[in-house]
């Protein structure tokens, strides 16, 4: 049976268990909603317990997916002593469609996308007192959210395809390539952006923690004010800018970055997060690892260290180790050192990429601008201003050098030069090591 099948009775529910209470045998919640109720008759009272759901299946597979990501993007290596497979076949390029690192990954982001599923199909259903305004606002939200991880699917199969109509678990849709798939995000990102413009001053529900940095304050007050329908539609549209810079769309990147949170000036870290806690009802940040760990580690790949220049101040997300870590004729002598505490947050999409994405966007069309944007982020980092050549070629090294740096450890390394069609340039220490150009479907997802 497919995965996506598998998922019809959903991860939704519990994650709406670690927050509310216990599991009856028919599937009911002692305390919250079911799926049933859910995609029935969508309450107030349950809204807020089903975004919980989307969000908490957003995390899942996360390590899983990062690890894979830096890996094949040599941007890290990641020994640990439960699974060598990822300095076996991650490296190799081997990859088993059966196993772990592909089909985690895969199930989580899909489950994330039921739960978005349900709750669209609860707003149509709703008989509850929910205004037309709030239904709206909620349904682009979560078409924002689901947007997202359509686009980390695709990101992750490349031209293998993923499926965008999954919303009957019977009846699935077809596998789309590349192209399709990034089309299908784009369409949806601007139904939700539509449904947001329409979805007034508030939301019905309280807006989560990772998206605080959307929030404005109030001019005549200093007062924060809560998140809403119009400032969600600006993580929408940085998605959006995201989306077009892959299809190579740069106008309509620039148009969403008009339209998004993106300064040119502004606080590099702003942006949308997933949080953690130590709570016993959530999730720590599986991204973090103390540093000088033996059983598990990850280490930056060498050349993060030799091909960077000289002062640069992004390679302090690399701290050398008191000794070095060798696992299967794979060496590291620095840890990445991004995250210092399993509660810090991970970046959705922040300021500093959107700054990538408008100097990538102008490097074709205005290039003395792209230097303008590429400078803030060099002098960021500690750089002199950028004095080489303003060629397609000279612009285009200097903008993935800065992505390769900026967003270390991030997921974009490897999607990059794929994009740019530089695969093999990344370095591989063994003979018997290569770069995937794809992640594979899961192996019972028959096509």
């Amino acid at each position: 049976m497919k995965i996506i099948k598998q998922l019809k009775i959903v991860t939704i529910i519990a994650a709406i268990f670690l927050v509310t209470g216990c599991e009856l045998d028919g599937g009911e919640s002692l305390n919250g909603a079911s799926t049933i109720s859910i995609s029935d008759d969508l309450s107030r009272g349950e809204l807020p317990q089903a975004l919980t759901g989307v969000l908490s299946d957003m995390r899942v597979g996360l390590s899983t997916n990062t690890d894979v990501l830096g890996i094949v993007g040599r941007e890290y290596y990641y020994f640990t002593s439960s699974d060598p497979r990822y300095e076996g076949d991650v490296v190799v390029g081997n990859l088993n469609n059966n196993t772990f690192y592909v089909t985690t990954p895969w199930g989580a982001r899909y489950a994330a996308i039921k739960d978005a599923n349900l709750i669209l199909e609860g707003l149509d259903n709703t008989t509850s007192d929910l205004s037309a305004e709030e239904i709206s606002a909620t349904r682009g939200a979560i078409n924002t959210l689901k947007a997202h991880e359509l686009l980390m699917l695709s990101n992750n199969q490349g031209d293998n395809g993923i499926r965008i109509d999954v919303s009957d678990s019977e009846n699935l849709g077809e596998f789309v390539d590349r192209a399709g798939a990034l089309s299908a995000v784009s369409d949806l990102l601007a139904s939700a952006a539509t449904d947001l413009n329409a979805g007034g001053d508030g939301f019905a529900f309280a807006v989560p923690a990772g998206f605080n940095n959307l929030r404005k304050t109030d001019a005549a007050t200093g007062d924060i004010l809560a998140v809403t329908p119009a400032d969600m539609l600006e993580f929408n549209r940085a998605l959006l800018a995201r989306v077009e810079a892959y299809r190579g769309n740069y106008p309509a990147v620039l148009a969403a970055l008009e339209d998004s949170f993106f300064e040119l000036n502004g606080d590099l870290r702003k942006g949308i997060y997933h949080t953690f806690s130590l709570s016993g009802a959530d999730l720590p940040n599986p991204l973090f690892i103390a540093l000088n760990q033996e059983a598990n580690v990850r280490v930056a790949h060498a050349s993060f260290l030799t091909d960077a220049e000289a002062g640069d101040g992004r390679l302090s997300k690399a701290v050398q180790r008191d000794e070095d870590r060798e696992a299967s004729g794979l060496v590291g002598t620095h840890d990445v050192a991004i995250y210092s505490s399993l509660t810090d947050n991970v970046p959705i999409i922040r300021n500093e990429e959107l700054i990538l994405l408008y100097a990538e966007a102008n490097m074709a069309s205005n290039p003395a601008e792209a230097v303008v944007a590429l400078d803030i982020l060099r002098t960021a980092a500690g750089l002199p201003a950028y004095s080489g050549a303003t060629t397609a070629t000279a612009l285009e090294d200097e903008l993935l050098y800065n992505r390769r740096y900026s967003l270390f450890a991030e997921g974009h390394r490897w999607i990059d030069m794929r994009r740019f069609g530089r695969l093999a340039e990344l370095p591989n220490d063994r003979a018997t090591d290569n770069v995937p150009a794809v992640i594979p479907v899961p192996a019972n997802e028959n096509q």
